[in-house]
């Protein structure tokens, strides 16, 4: 596909801008262009646990990259926005898997480091920015730590705290423009982390249990994403419609025709 480099730009003003960032995740090119349709949507983020649980797979690179990167492609060519990628950990090669990726359209990823080793999560880190430069591009990298939402049952929450952002000002430091903290709910936590990384440079799940997304912009969260939840929102309407329908029913008011144009 070819670069479209004003999208790469766009998502970056995007993470500059004061104004929170907030991304839906999607999985195919009918849940992107339904999202793309909202007014305010402004970007767009794949699921990789949604691309692959829609493909039969299970999370965790278990799905073959070719159909991964086949299935992201589809969704960039369906939808004229900005598109961040979630490539998982980069499926054994973070710099190939980004120059692929990149290829494929992508102006931004999601990498995480699985609580690997420092060194080698900075390593990885390093070779999606030498990437994106080798390519021209202004991807834009989201780097996700695990340290808090994969922390051992049992570790002290400040250990935890201190790990991730430990992690975080080491990817930010290696040329990641943001850094993800999955697992984190309470503001305490979220200030604090806001602040060791500066404004603009963390991103969180905005899923069940988290705080309103105007507050996360209050307490200094640049981007907010679902993951998976958009997958499971729109699995559970389905499967209400369906109980609905086997039990002698009708489908729910309000659906709509046009809901992925």
């Amino acid at each position: 596909m070819p670069p479209r480099p004003e999208l790469a730009a766009e998502l970056r003003r995007l993470h500059e801008d004061p104004q929170i960032l907030v991304l839906v995740n999607v999985w195919d090119v009918g849940s992107a262009r339904a999202v793309a349709a909202v007014g305010g949507t402004s970007a767009l983020a794949t699921a990789s646990h949604a691309i692959a649980a829609a493909h039969g797979y299970p999370d965790g690179e278990q799905i073959p990259l070719d159909l991964h990167l086949a299935a992201i492609e589809r969704i960039v060519a369906g939808v004229d926005l900005p598109v961040s990628a979630d490539l998982e950990a980069g499926y054994g090669d973070p710099g190939e898997t980004t120059r692929r990726a990149i290829a494929a359209g992508a102006v931004g990823a999601n990498l995480e480091d699985e609580r690997k080793p420092l060194a080698e999560s900075v390593a990885a880190v390093e070779a999606v920015v030498a990437a994106r430069e080798a390519e021209g591009t202004g991807f834009v990298l989201n780097a996700r730590t695990d340290a808090i939402l994969k922390a051992p049952q049992g570790t002290d929450p400040g250990v935890a705290l201190a790990d991730a952002m430990k992690r975080g000002q080491a990817y930010l430091s290696a040329g990641a423009e943001c850094v993800f903290v999955p697992g984190v709910r309470d503001a305490a936590t979220i200030t604090a982390l806001a602040a060791a990384f500066g404004p603009q440079k963390l991103s969180v799940l905005a899923g069940p249990g988290a705080p309103a997304i105007t507050e996360l912009e209050r307490l200094g969260v640049a981007r907010a994403s679902i993951g998976p939840f958009g997958y499971r929102v729109a699995l559970t309407a389905l499967q209400d419609a369906a109980a609905d329908l086997l039990a002698g029913g009708t489908l729910p008011a309000g659906v709509r025709v046009n809901a992925a144009p």
